[in-house]
């Protein structure tokens, strides 16, 4: 804690704030977010295909608009799309509140997604830009500590505030977002988008895109890095289903431990990781070995069979080691993305990035829930196993070819 005091300390205001509001949005969304299908299906009484499609309203309209919110940031300035963010969240999460319709909670949701579109893009290029290139690593791995921190008390904040009810949790989320809103326009700097010269705002955008789908070397990362988004998102899924087929109905108190271990081993070895890999590695290299810590986090899996110590114990070291290798590439993923920008349309870059990310995503969860439908019980952990290892060899490739160099930004004439 004392590091990461000092080392927050070290940075001037507006990262510190910006750091501060990550912990809150995240807090704010899952103190709500990991309870909404329960409330959908036995509050409201909804059938199961109406809770899938308002959980993918908000997937789609968050992971299709990123693109859209990046392009935004960087034409009209990072903190205008972090305060419509914040300002949408607050909208969002009070309709849920109130919301006994599915139409409204279509409306609700898809509102959740789009705030998330247009100030994650928008953060990241606003503190990319504060920290500086000497300090950027420094600067994402604080602000991932903060971003974990939020993650492991959001949903034990929702889990109290249940005791009233639903709305109870709605309430306080939209009112943290509200806050973060008023906090925002008073406190954070503006930072005024690059003068585009009058240039009529469609053709500056297709400009902007396809200077982006030009750029090769950034596309090649984007592919190689969507198979870490993969592994991550196993917390969500696979890691679930063998809790369920080891412990079945004490399931859920599996899957939350799990959750608190992912969270714990990423806030307790962030900053160490990152100094280390500093001290040591290049930025591709960690990142590297980050994706090959990810893949080897399914091997504890591999056994069929063994008892229920073993079960928790395998399940636990899982969650540990793909929150250490995630750690581990997270600062130096995010400083390539920038390097391989040309330190120009940061936020557009991040945007599409996320999009990648989010597509690469769906794709994988289709295909492990696939694997688990054979019966095969070894063949979805193998399969996650060789995923990190093949990301990490192409990360790999793309480093010694020279493709993750930094390089000069280059527009693509409209």
């Amino acid at each position: 804690m004392r590091r990461l005091r000092a080392q927050v300390a070290s940075f001037n205001r507006p990262v510190q704030l910006l750091m501060v509001n990550q912990f809150a949005i995240n807090l704010g969304f899952y103190m709500l977010m990991p309870y909404l299908a329960d409330h959908l299906a036995h509050g409201l009484g909804l059938a199961a295909w109406a809770v899938g499609l308002v959980l993918g309203v908000r997937n789609l309209s968050q992971q299709g608009m990123f693109l859209v919110g990046g392009t935004l940031a960087d034409r009209y300035g990072c903190k205008p799309m972090i305060l419509a963010g914040c300002a949408l969240r607050t909208v969002a999460f009070a309709l849920l509140a109130v919301a006994g319709s599915l139409t409204t909670l279509i409306v609700a949701s898809a509102l959740t997604g789009l705030a998330g579109a247009l100030f994650n893009p928008a953060v990241r290029a606003y503190l990319a830009a504060e920290a500086g290139e000497e300090r950027r690593v420094e600067a994402f791995a604080a602000f991932n500590v903060f971003y974990q921190a939020g993650i492991l008390v959001g949903p034990l904040a929702g889990l109290a505030l249940l005791a009233w009810d639903f709305g109870a949790v709605c309430a306080v989320a939209a009112v943290i977002f509200g806050a973060l809103a008023i906090l925002q326009a008073r406190a954070l700097p503006a930072r005024p988008p690059a003068d585009r010269g009058g240039e009529p705002a469609w053709r500056a955008v297709a400009a902007d895109w396809r200077t982006v789908a030009a750029n090769r070397p950034f596309l090649l990362f984007a592919v190689a890095m969507s198979g870490s988004y993969i592994l991550a998102f196993q917390v969500y899924l696979a890691l679930p289903l063998r809790a369920r087929e080891l412990f079945g109905e004490r399931t859920g108190v599996v899957t939350g431990a799990v959750f608190a271990v992912s969270a714990l081993a990423a806030l307790s070895g962030q900053l160490r990781l990152t100094a280390w890999a500093k001290q040591h590695l290049s930025g591709p290299t960690a990142i590297v070995y980050g994706l090959g810590v990810m893949g080897a986090a399914f091997l504890p899996l591999l056994p069929e069979s063994y008892g229920v110590a073993a079960g928790v114990g395998g399940l636990t070291l899982c969650a540990a080691l793909l929150a250490w290798g995630g750690a581990l590439l997270y600062p130096f993923e995010m400083d390539t993305v920038v390097r391989l920008s040309g330190d120009r349309l940061v936020a557009t870059y991040y945007g599409a990035y996320n999009t990648a990310s989010g597509i690469a995503i769906s794709l994988g969860n289709l295909a492990v829930g696939a694997l688990f439908d054979t019966g095969v019980r070894w063949l979805p952990w193998v399969v996650l196993v060789a995923t990190g290892a093949a990301c990490a060899g192409a990360v790999a490739y793309l480093d010694r070819a020279g493709h993750l160099a930094a390089r000069p930004a280059v527009a693509v004439a409209g």
